[in-house]
């Protein structure tokens, strides 16, 4: 409905600024806003939406739930890969104990299913992984819901926030299955699910915002603020995070492929002297980028605007000339399907109109791969749009994730990372990776690069140094498999080890050769197969190779072994685990639904475990 004059309190400016804004909000910005307007309210304040912000007082539950009488139990699952979702519930369940909620803490693999029946207030933390499906850490969880044993969940009260990725085609899909099934199953929501795209502090401190004010509605107690939630540090921690990035000294910036090769992979060293920030392997090092200067030029000079026109880059009101803000805060070389709805929608452009119609999903999906925003702009003729308005559509630029590649206890106060750079020509242009490229080309020693410790707990050595590993991980996957055997070297762990590693050329792309080789000779490594898939007629791949060592893979696991794979998850992770399956099957004399099941179950007990992109 469009509101006017004659059906709404607002005067004609007034209506004419909301019909054009409303339209153009998400799922989740609407409950933002909601939250927020119904804690202006609630607090008796008057003005515009520039103030601070101000927790929720009393925004009721969904208006299907009832407030029961008030039980100060709750609890807080959380489905995480990279470490995002557990994040966020250990943030949340601090706050809530500080409230004097009783709280149980939860990994949805750990999580003991039998205790779901007694369960009368839920929250649920969930990444989305791969194509719409649930992170390894959820997998047994998801799958006992969905399955008949669940049971009836009558007394539930819940809410489910989902993180995900809008550039993904299954957005959100793992947390609107679980918000879908609590409901099938009888449980009532105390607020509706919040879909978080990559940049999900704000919306996912407003959600909880209004999980607290449901909470407080039938207890009287206060309701925690959502900026408190960011600013939590316990004594010893470091107050550098996602959201208060370090800037960070560049140590060394090196070219690991040799003369000839059609790869350029950057090893670097960076500080982290003075930041307080501490990791351990199998943990990622986020980096906030910038985006490519020439392309920032080019779609300015396409647009017609200055570059110097202000725009707001933040929900506080902060003003950067147009082409700063584009360059370091919004995401210009991904296209998302929201993006399109919304520009679709604001330009009424027929052939853009079309393309996000109902109907046309396969060929909005082939538009998408491979084009950017100055894509978008040339071939739909949108020059017109006004910086303040195309801006106000973007995503923030979010931060890269990259697997560290050593251990704090060999490089004190330093962290290093293995960077591949990405370039490639697609629809008649050359493309660029924002960050691989950034860190290739325009960073050197003595620069300084904003950021931040991303801890991945489901991506950890075994706690026993007795237990045998195997490494999986081929081109930029290694970098993790460096970090485990510097610790496992300074720890003087007697756990023997396997690494996989494959690239393409032996003499030009053998990453880190000289550390392997090292440590196979000092008994670090006790073992390592190669697979370089351009020196050999057919190619040859690392899930050949293990193939090849199946008998002595099955003994290793067998005896324990903890199975670790690290790389592109679109192809190789895939083909490794159909490998692991086969070598069951093959050694183990399993049927192939017995060796899935087996995967699955070495997952629960992470003795399987996947840093996969």
């Amino acid at each position: 409905m469009e509101l006017q004059v004659s059906n709404s309190p607002f005067n004609q400016e007034q209506t004419e600024l909301l019909n054009r804004l409303l339209p153009s909000l998400t799922d989740s910005q609407r409950v933002w806003l909601s939250g927020y307007l119904t804690a202006l309210a609630g607090a008796g304040i008057s003005g515009g939406l520039a103030g601070p912000a101000v927790s929720v007082q009393s925004a009721a539950p969904s208006a299907a739930v009832p407030v029961p009488a008030a039980s100060k139990e709750i609890t807080i699952l959380y489905g995480s890969q990279t470490g995002n979702s557990s994040g966020l519930a250990k943030k949340f369940a601090k706050a809530l104990e500080a409230e004097q909620y009783q709280v149980t803490l939860s990994s949805m693999g750990d999580y003991k299913t039998g205790n779901l029946k007694k369960t009368n207030q839920l929250l649920v933390i969930v990444s989305t992984h791969g194509e719409g499906e649930p992170p390894d850490s959820a997998i047994s969880f998801y799958e006992f819901l969905n399955s008949k044993r669940a049971p009836k969940l009558d007394g539930l009260r819940f809410s489910v926030l989902a993180l995900g990725d809008t550039s993904y085609e299954f957005f959100c899909q793992t947390g609107k299955d679980f918000d879908k099934r609590l409901e099938e199953l009888g449980g009532q929501r105390l607020v509706p699910r919040v879909d978080c795209d990559v940049d999900f502090s704000e919306d996912a401190g407003a959600w909880f915002s209004q999980v607290t004010s449901a909470l407080s509605a039938g207890s009287g107690s206060a309701t925690l603020k959502t900026e408190d939630l960011t600013a939590q540090v316990e004594a010893g921690e470091s107050s550098y995070s996602r959201d208060n990035p370090f800037r960070a000294e560049v140590l060394e910036n090196l070219n690991l492929n040799g003369r000839g090769s059609a790869r350029e992979t950057r090893h670097l060293e960076i500080s982290l002297e003075g930041s307080g920030l501490d990791y351990e392997p199998g943990d990622s090092l986020g980096i906030y980028p910038e985006n490519d200067p020439q392309l920032v030029d080019a779609l300015i000079a396409t647009l017609g605007w200055s570059g110097a026109e202000e725009v707001t880059v933040s929900k506080s009101g902060d003003l950067l000339p147009s082409r700063e803000a584009l360059q370091r805060h919004f995401e210009i070389t991904v296209l998302t399907k929201p993006l399109l709805i919304r520009l679709a929608d604001i330009t009424g452009h027929e052939g853009l109109v079309k393309l996000v119609s109902p109907g046309e999903e396969e060929a909005l999906k082939g538009y998408l791969q491979g084009r950017d925003l100055l894509d978008l702009v040339q071939d739909y003729h949108l020059q017109g749009i006004g910086p303040d308005v195309l801006t106000s559509l973007l995503r923030k630029l979010p931060p890269r994730l990259y697997s560290i590649a050593s251990s704090s206890k060999a490089t004190p106060e330093e962290v290093h990372v293995t960077v591949r750079a990405v370039r490639f020509e697609a629809h008649g242009r050359q493309r660029r990776g924002v960050t691989s490229v950034q860190l290739a080309e325009r960073v050197q020693p003595g620069d300084t690069l904003p950021v931040f410790i991303q801890h991945n707990p489901n991506f950890k050595l075994p706690k026993d140094s007795d237990t045998r590993i195997i490494m999986i991980g081929p081109g930029t996957g290694v970098a993790p498999f460096r970090a485990f055997l510097s610790e496992r070297e300074e720890s003087g762990a007697q756990g023997e080890s396997w690494l996989f590693y494959g690239d393409q050329h032996f003499t030009t792309d053998f990453l880190y050769q000289v550390e392997w080789q090292r440590w196979l000779k000092d008994g670090v490594l006790t073992r390592m197969d190669v697979a370089f898939s351009r020196d050999t007629e057919q190619k040859v791949y690392v899930q050949h190779r293990m193939l090849e060592h199946s008998k002595e893979l099955f003994n290793w696991l067998e005896q324990g072994a903890v199975v670790y794979v690290c790389g592109d998850e679109g192809s190789m992770a895939h083909d490794v685990h159909a490998a692991l399956a086969t070598i069951l099957i093959q050694e183990g004399g399993l049927t192939p639904e017995a060796a899935a099941e087996r995967l699955t179950e070495m997952q629960r007990q992470q003795r399987y475990q996947r840093d996969v992109y």
